[in-house]
């Protein structure tokens, strides 16, 4: 049965194909799949966007499709930025000021507490869903540190590894990761 992810992020694609090979005879992109098209994010969770997304792909292609939506979530600020992650500082992808925003945001809190979140979502052709979450746990750290990664990664600290997302080994992220955590716990409702 073939895959088609909602997406067409190199990164993105090369982590669903380690984790959910075994469970599809092909995993494509959209771009791999010949398709154009842009979901409009207007859910009001994670789960919801991942849902949207991949129920728009498979009755596009009448194959399975797989979709994602993930952010940050820091306690003090009640989750947020959240569902708002690539858009934190008002221009969706501008990470470098999504971050100095979080950073400014949070001066002088002591409580850093944080997770990424990540949900997935997997519609059939006849529009059966199987959707998991992962997360990994963290803090928000006082400055950014490391050169791996993307997003929020250099300020994400991990307590149990001393150091930043971003200083993290690409191997050692991705196996951690909260996307990785999701691919997991779906390809476990798939067998």
């Amino acid at each position: 049965m073939k895959l088609i992810i909602a997406s067409n992020n190199a990164h993105k694609l090369v982590e669903i194909r380690a984790i959910l090979g075994g469970a599809f005879a092909q995993i494509v992109s959209l771009r791999e799949a010949g398709i154009e098209h842009e979901t409009v994010e207007d859910g009001e969770t994670f789960a919801q966007n991942a849902e949207k997304k991949a129920r728009e792909i498979a009755a596009l292609s009448g194959c399975c499709a797989l979709a994602d939506d993930s952010g940050l979530c820091v306690d003090a600020l009640g989750g947020a930025p959240g569902i708002f992650s690539a858009r934190y500082a008002g221009v969706h992808g501008d990470d470098a000021a999504n971050r100095k925003k979080l950073l400014r945001t949070l001066e002088g809190e002591e409580r850093r507490g944080a997770h990424f979140s990540c949900a997935v979502a997997l519609v059939y052709p006849d529009g059966r869903l199987v959707e998991a979450e992962g997360r990994v746990y963290g803090e928000i750290a006082r400055r950014e540190a490391g050169e791996n990664g993307f997003g929020y990664d250099s300020i994400f600290y991990l307590p149990e590894y001393g150091c930043t997302m971003a200083q993290l080994e690409a191997e050692k992220k991705n196996a951690i990761s909260h996307r990785s955590n999701a691919l997991h716990a779906l390809l476990e409702k798939l067998k």
